[in-house]
This record gives structure tokens, sequence and C-alpha cells, in this order.
């Protein structure tokens, strides 16, 4: 297949020539190894159009009636969804997820974001009074949003219809290595007639374009979704504007297996917990890629988990039997085989996978579905987030000692507990000092909040919380 070549980028309601690109970056498909697309390599000066765009667009966009703009994120969400397939397979060969869950989830899940951004900007509280103060809330202006390449578009949405919605005008840098879905998107945004400079789409690098949108003066926010290293670079840049900053990090989420489930429940806690874990691949900010099993069911434990992954089919996304795809770059798979080897040289209990090729993949990305057991909880492997299909199961004492272990982290991203009833979870789920927890097994939930607590971030997405983020705060006297 050839490859695609995008050599223009979208600033004030166009598709016009980069000032700066030099060169093209090359994204690669996850499956083969060859050059599926090239995209344009911007600069500052980039940057600085689509900032200036941005701002030029803001008075118009943000006065306009409430009703209106939640129309065009309707039109928009309606866009997605009628190229559903062909933002699917791009996904899919970009990031290695499975074609069925690229539909559901990578594109799914956008579709249903820009839905229910209309429905909270319709329905949001904006203004109230407090005492003789009328305390209103206020789009906060220009945004700056900077993107993973793990869920590609459903970050991109989680940021842009929101931002939107509340009356925000956008410059969007999505991640080099998965950004084809950035411009099907600002195609659709063009084919709506979005107000020019609304929507504004700049590629290139983190070093270059991530760092001039940070540092631009007439950006008012920057929010980003990433690794805590590169999070902490954006704060640094950022502060010399005194802009705000949103942050959604790493994280090393636990699972906390109780041991009082029955021997049904704890098979399925333990393969359930697997399938988490594993969940694109593991290239999953959100998985729980450590499993916490009381000591005296910690054989048992390791058979289920072992089975659980073994089982998994490595292969072509698009094959339907295929259960877990090749990971999205070749860093991305030597870095997660360097965390494999890792955790056999500080004495980890290799319970299935491993270092190397999965057997019967050739070209492509592909590791192996990787448990360990025997985990310390000061190993590297229970302490940085690999992000590739690595668990480790820790074993624990009691309840208390479980706890204990689920905060010992930086991170607070997400997190787990199956016990005998839901109050029980419940009540453990509050100790674990983290943003998110799935308790018995509850279902994600795209329209609750999503946000960490410690080095996984600051701030909340979706809903009306993730709503409220792209919004000031002005109060009145009368």
């Amino acid at each position: 297949m050839q490859a695609q070549k995008y050599e223009k980028i979208y600033v004030n309601g166009k598709w016009v020539a980069p000032q700066g690109a030099d060169k093209a970056i090359e994204v690669f498909d996850s499956t083969n190894e060859e050059v599926m697309a090239t995209i344009p390599s911007c600069n500052a000066q980039d940057v600085d159009a689509a900032a200036k765009a941005a701002r030029a667009a803001f008075i118009g966009w943000s006065s306009l009636d409430v009703q209106e703009r939640a129309k065009y994120m309707n039109r928009i969400g309606d866009g997605i969804a009628a190229r559903t397939d062909e933002l699917a397979t791009a996904i899919s060969r970009e990031t290695g997820m499975t074609k069925f869950l690229s539909q559901m989830i990578q594109v799914g899940l956008p579709i249903n974001s820009f839905k229910q951004a209309a429905i909270v900007a319709e329905n949001f509280e904006y203004s109230h009074e407090l005492g003789n103060s009328l305390v209103v809330r206020e789009p906060i202006g220009v945004v700056g949003c900077i993107t993973p390449w793990n869920y590609p578009l459903h970050q991109i949405v989680a940021k842009v219809a929101f931002a939107m919605a509340a009356g925000c005008t956008i410059v969007l840098k999505p991640s080099e290595i998965a950004p084809i879905d950035a411009f099907v998107l600002a195609e659709i945004i063009d084919e709506v007639g979005l107000p020019a400079g609304v929507f504004n789409l700049v590629t290139g690098t983190g070093p270059v374009v991530g760092e001039a949108i940070a540092a631009h003066k007439e950006i008012d926010m920057v929010s980003f979704t990433g690794s805590t290293r590169a999070g902490r670079r954006v704060s640094q840049v950022a502060a010399d504007t005194v802009k705000k900053v949103h942050l959604e990090l790493g994280g090393k989420s636990a699972n906390i297996i109780c041991a009082d489930l029955d021997a049904e429940t704890f098979a399925k806690a333990v393969k359930r917990g697997v399938g988490d874990a594993f969940l694109n691949s593991g290239q999953t900010c959100l998985a729980m890629t450590r499993m916490l099993v009381p000591k005296s069911r910690l054989a048992e434990a390791e058979t289920l988990a072992a089975d659980a992954a073994a089982a998994m089919k490595v292969g072509d996304p698009f094959e339907k039997t295929t259960a877990l795809g090749p990971l999205a770059s070749a860093a991305q798979r030597d870095r997660v085989n360097g965390y494999i080897q890792k955790g056999i040289d500080e004495g980890a209990k290799l319970l299935v996978g491993g270092v190397g090729v999965p057997e019967g993949c050739g070209k492509g990305y592909y590791v192996k579905p990787t448990v360990f057991s025997n985990v310390k909880n000061s190993m590297t492997i229970a302490q940085e987030e690999i992000f590739g299909p690595v668990l480790s199961i820790i074993a624990y004492e009691d309840e208390a000692d479980a706890v204990r272990i689920a905060n010992d982290t930086v991170y607070g991203l997400s997190g787990g507990v199956w016990a005998s009833t839901k109050e029980k979870g419940v009540a453990i789920a509050r100790q674990l000092r983290t943003g998110q927890v799935a308790v018995n097994g509850g279902a994600f939930n795209v329209n609750a909040p999503l946000g960490g607590y410690k080095q996984s971030g600051v701030g909340r997405e979706y809903s009306e919380y993730g709503f409220d983020e792209f919004l000031e705060i002005k109060s009145m006297q009368l």
C-alpha cells in the first residue's frame, strides 16, 4: 500500500502549507513496519499562526449561543460516525489495537464524547448568586491540546470536544506516531463549516511544536496527555506565561483481589484482571498492571493468570481471532522488552511470555504477553509504567497490607478491587489514592470524570467535571 502524504496543516479554516516544515515525519504501520504516511514537521512559526487564528476567533465563538455550539458538536460526532471504518482501520495500523476494538473504542468513544459535550454544554449551570455576588463561568480562551498515540482520536476528542463546547478555541498537536485520525477530524470539522480559527491543527514533535504551544503567550491553557516526564516539561515551559495546565499522565494501577472470594469469583477476577492489564496490548494509562493477591492463594492466581495470558492469540489486528496486536512503534517494542528483561534480572518469577517475538509473528512490533509473579513492589516492573502487555503479581498479607502496597507508588490514576460484597469493595476503594477505581469489575464509564492523584496528573476530563476545566470563574458584586 502506497504511503499517504499529508503536506498541509489546518489553520484559520484552511488547509495551508506549513511555514516551517523543512522535512516530513514518517508514520509507520505497526503491523508490518512500513511507512504508511508522512506528515509535516512544523515549527514555532506554524504554532504562532495557529495561536493567532485561534485568538482572533475566540470572541465570536465564545459569544455564540451555546445551543449553536452544541449543534456543531453533534454534526462533528455524526461526521466521525460516517467515517468509522476508515478511522478504525487507520488507528489499528498506527497503534496495533484489533480492528473490532478500534471500531468500538477508538472511534465509538469519540462519537459519544462529541455528543456528550453538546449535552453538558446545553445543561451546564453557568451562573449562580452568592450573597450580593453573581458568580459566572466563562470560557478560558485559547486551549493548546497535546495528545498521545495510544488512543489518539479518543484523547484528542476528550479535550477538543469539551473545550470547543465550552466556548474555547483550539490549537491541536497530535502525536506524530498516530496522527492520521487528526487529519480526518480536521476534514470533518472543515466539512461541517466550523467558523475559521476555532480549530487549528499543527503537526510535529513534542520538543518543537509541543514546547511552542506550552510557551505561547496567546494560548491561555494547555491540556496535555502523555508521560509524567513530558508532563513535567510542559508544566515548566508553561510556567513562564502562568497559564493553566491540565495533565493526564502515567499510571501503575493496582488490582486488589480479596481473599474471601469463592473459587468461581476469584477465577473471574484473575482472568478479567489479565484482560484489563493487556487491553490495547497494555498501551493503556488506566491498565491495572499490578495484581495484588493474598499469599494464601498465590499459587491459584499464578495458574489462572498464566493460562489466561497464554490463551491470548497475538497477531494481525485485522484477523477476527486475534486478541493482541502489535505495539505502536519499534521504540515501544524495545522499551517493553527491556522492562521484561529487567524483571528477570531483578528476580521476578516469569510465568509466561518473556523477551522476544511471539510465535508466528513476523514483521510488526509484536511482544509476548508476559506475566511475572513473586514481584516485590520495590522492583522496577512494579514501580515504572511499562505500557505493554506485562503483568506483575504481588502477594499481600492482609487487606491493610494490600492497600499499603497499592498506594506505594508515585502514580494514582486508576485501580480495582474485587471483594465479597459491593460494600466491602467500596470501603477498600475509598482508601486508594487514585482518580478511578473499578469495584467488582465495574465497567468503564466514559461519561464519568477521568484523572489522577499524585504524579498521574492535575484536573479531570469528560463529563461536567472535564467541561468545567475549560471555564474561568468571575464574581460580580451587585
